[in-house]
């Protein structure tokens, strides 16, 4: 199964050029799901498992995977997908590295990878509501036929399962430098609502506004929409907070774009993100990131506003 994923360094190519490669497979049904293939370390058959008393509904048990103990998660549940194919059986697993952690997805068949555009990926309509697990909708050519593919919110997910802390420690607090944070405003810019919240629930916490967009595309419309109406971008924001990978417009085409319009260039920027590794960072210079942090660390997020508002005294 191990053939299903091409090179690292092939699918990191397109990180940077507003592309990915998705990781289609199903669950159960004729739904077609999706996820990251960067996020993806392997794919495998089902392990053996120990269950673990007193754990969480979603999670089937926990396996040994090079050496270290992960929790294997039943996607299909956790998603929380209707009753039915009475007759599915798990067939494999996507092992997954998100927020600096390892953990299995059991999937059933594996279709394929795609190499698409983030342009071609859709937030899900609004009018499913926010309980649903999807990041996003896009349509992909399955055997000369067009069906609909949902992205997983993988972050909302690991969220339900795991209870993230969003306090802050005493002894990271520059007290002289939040005191200048009341009236300030970031923004951050993610697809995940669960992304957003944390982020939002730490900052707030120091008397910072928050203002939020769901994608890349749509954090430029309105930094430049600021700047026709003569705005100077530093006296609007503080600085901003991007993912990297979003529809429509990805956090390094983002940045990239903000840098090379004179009008926002000097808004400082944070990429904030579940991707990890030298290729990230090497991305970051690329683009030119001022920042670049892993999710989820709520004291991380305070070190880098309290840098850039010491930047600005």
């Amino acid at each position: 199964m191990s053939g299903v994923l091409a090179s690292v360094d092939q699918r990191t190519k397109l990180v940077g050029e507003n592309r990915l490669e998705l990781l289609m497979f199903q669950l159960g049904t004729r739904h077609t799901f999706a996820i990251n293939v960067f996020k993806v370390k392997e794919v495998t058959g089902v392990p053996t498992m120990n269950q673990m008393p007193g754990s969480h509904q979603n999670l089937n048990g926990v396996t040994i995977y090079r050496g270290h103990t992960i929790p294997i998660i039943d996607l299909r549940q956790a998603i929380k997908m209707r009753a039915g194919a009475a007759t599915y059986k798990p067939e494999n697993v996507i092992i997954t590295e998100y927020n600096r952690s390892v953990q299995g997805f059991l999937i059933g068949n594996v279709m394929s990878i795609v190499n698409t555009s983030w342009q071609d990926i859709q937030p899900p309509p609004k009018s499913i509501g926010k309980a649903n697990y999807l990041t996003a909708i896009t349509q992909i050519n399955i055997e000369g036929k067009k069906e609909i593919v949902e992205i997983i919110d993988v972050e909302k997910v690991l969220a339900d399962i795991i209870e993230y802390d969003t306090s802050i420690s005493e002894n990271i607090l520059d007290r002289d430098v939040v005191s200048q944070f009341s009236g300030r405003k970031v923004l951050i810019v993610d697809d995940s609502g669960t992304a957003r919240k944390q982020m939002r629930d730490v900052l707030e916490q120091l008397g910072l506004k928050i203002i939020e967009c769901t994608n890349g595309g749509e954090a430029l419309a309105l930094l430049k929409d600021w700047a026709d109406l003569g705005k100077n971008i530093t006296d609007e924001l503080l600085l901003m907070f991007t993912d990297a990978e979003m529809p429509e417009m990805d956090g390094y085409r983002l940045t990239a774009e903000i840098r090379d319009d004179s009008r926002l260039s000097s808004l400082f920027i944070a990429l904030n993100t579940s991707l990890s590794g030298s290729f990230n960072e090497a991305m970051v210079r690329k683009v030119g990131c001022d920042r670049l942090i892993s999710k989820f660390q709520p004291d991380m997020l305070v070190d880098v506003v309290q840098q850039r508002m010491r930047e600005l005294l």
